[in-house]
């Protein structure tokens, strides 16, 4: 134990700055879609699928990642996904095409999918669950901090470069990550006589394309012809029979990608059922900046600085959460988050024209938002589990936060194109409110801070 306390601060670094660098990739690709526009043909639609092959692939390595992780060590899985990740980034850098760019996010996205997962594991690896919640909340105030220096990265490397300056940045950060990887994370072993569920990694990751690929099949102007559709059809018939037979392989691997027994512990799928719904109003993100153009009669791009009070509450709630799990236990915490965050949405849902009221929803929201994605759930996940299956329940939790993410943007571009442009907002907040106070009442079911000590 005194060695990992001496190392501590060198593993947090580390990890701290891989998170930071994935979470800066997603933060600096929307002010770089003007200049990528410029250099690479595409129309308005293909622009799109820079963000979505990204979110695709990172669903689809969750699994395999994860996995490899409780196997093979964090140290070594850690460093493939950093490494992985450079070469996407580097790829991206090199494009000179449409398709060239498609194939660089993609690889971008999968070796991203083990960078977050992964170091949450190692958390649950090297500290004690007394300390967990502090170290977990400060790999969750990457994302805050990310979106707040990411842009303005982005502005001067684009004063002064070419945008593919954006992404050769992530090599000489990721050759850094890997080397001090090596150095300093833990690089244990658990010994497994049975064999990997291959299977079960290829069914797993297949549904959860196909199901993104489904979702993103949904148009919030055309719902009803977008259903109906043949394509549509086809790609939710396929995600059926998938998960149907996802189910059937789990129950017969001797170690399942998924383990079925997650799904028997009541505090498991209480967070699961959270961090799904924190998805989905996590998702309400992206339609804030339309809804203040609507609103204040602002410009796009001031709407998008609109959002840095939010920003900032959740760099600065992150770790203040995460101390208060460590002291009163995550239950208080993740009701308390959600209450933030409720009230913050309430707000939005009643907002016309008064720039104080959206600056103090946007500081509640961000707050709440702080005390859920970062830490309290993830610790949550790391305490119920094994240690040789730390990172697949990172992985789980991870899949299940995207998966309400992709769903919340579907749903809430159903609600706020209907009808007026304004009350369509307003109903689409009203519904993440009432969705909001459905979570709380979860929460309660979640155990006390006395349960969670009981169990350790």
């Amino acid at each position: 134990m005194e060695i990992r306390e001496k190392k501590a601060g060198s593993i947090l670094l580390v990890l701290f700055i891989g998170v930071l660098m994935g979470a800066l990739d997603i933060s600096i690709v929307g002010p770089a879609i003007p200049s990528i526009e410029h250099t690479i043909r595409m129309d308005k639609k293909a622009l799109a699928w820079i963000f979505s092959i990204y979110v695709l692939f990172n669903l689809s390595g969750i699994s395999l990642m994860a996995k490899l992780s409780d196997r093979y060590g964090r140290r070594i899985i850690y460093v493939i996904s950093i490494a992985v990740f450079a070469l996407g980034s580097l790829l991206v850098a090199m494009s000179e095409s449409y398709a060239f760019l498609l194939v660089g996010r993609a690889i971008q996205g999968f070796g991203s999918s083990g960078i977050f997962p992964v170091a949450s594991a190692v958390i649950g690896d090297i500290f004690p669950p007394e300390k967990r919640g502090r170290a977990l909340g400060m790999i969750g105030s990457v994302f805050g901090i990310a979106f707040i220096v990411g842009p303005v990265i982005a502005g001067v490397i684009l004063k002064f470069l070419p945008w593919n300056y954006l992404f050769l940045i992530n090599l000489p950060i990721a050759l850094f990550v890997m080397v001090r990887s090596l150095a300093v994370l833990p690089g244990k072993v658990v010994q497994v006589n049975s064999p990997i569920d291959w299977k079960g990694i290829v069914l797993l990751s297949s549904f959860l394309f196909f199901l993104a690929f489904t979702l993103y099949g949904i148009s919030p102007y055309t719902m009803i012809q977008s259903i109906e559709s043949p394509y549509f059809i086809g790609l939710a018939m396929c995600s059926i029979v998938l998960f149907i037979l996802l189910l059937r392989s789990e129950k017969r691997a001797a170690d399942p990608v998924v383990n079925l027994a997650f799904f028997d512990n009541r505090q498991l799928v209480l967070v699961l059922l959270i961090a799904g719904g924190t998805g989905i109003f996590q998702a309400s993100f992206v339609f804030i900046p339309d809804m203040a153009v609507t609103a204040f009669k602002v410009n796009s791009s001031t709407a998008s600085f609109m959002l840095i009070p939010s920003v900032i509450a959740i760099a600065i709630g992150a770790p203040l959460w995460g101390r208060m799990i460590d002291k009163i236990g995550s239950r208080i915490v993740i009701t308390a988050g959600l209450a933030f965050a409720c009230v913050g949405l309430f707000l939005v849902s009643r907002i016309y024209d008064e720039t104080w009221m959206f600056y103090l929803a946007g500081i509640l929201y961000g707050f709440g938002l702080s005390a859920l994605v970062g830490s309290s759930l993830r610790y949550v996940a790391l305490n119920e589990v094994s240690a040789s299956e730390r990172a697949t329940s990172q992985g789980m939790m991870t899949i299940f936060i995207s998966t309400g993410q992709i769903t919340g943007s579907v749903i809430i571009g159903v609600i706020a194109t209907g009808g007026d442009k304004m009350n369509g907002f307003h109903h689409a907040f009203l519904f993440l409110t009432i969705l909001t106070l459905i979570l709380i009442a979860t929460s309660f079911a979640l155990k006390s801070r006395q349960q969670e000590l009981a169990t350790r």
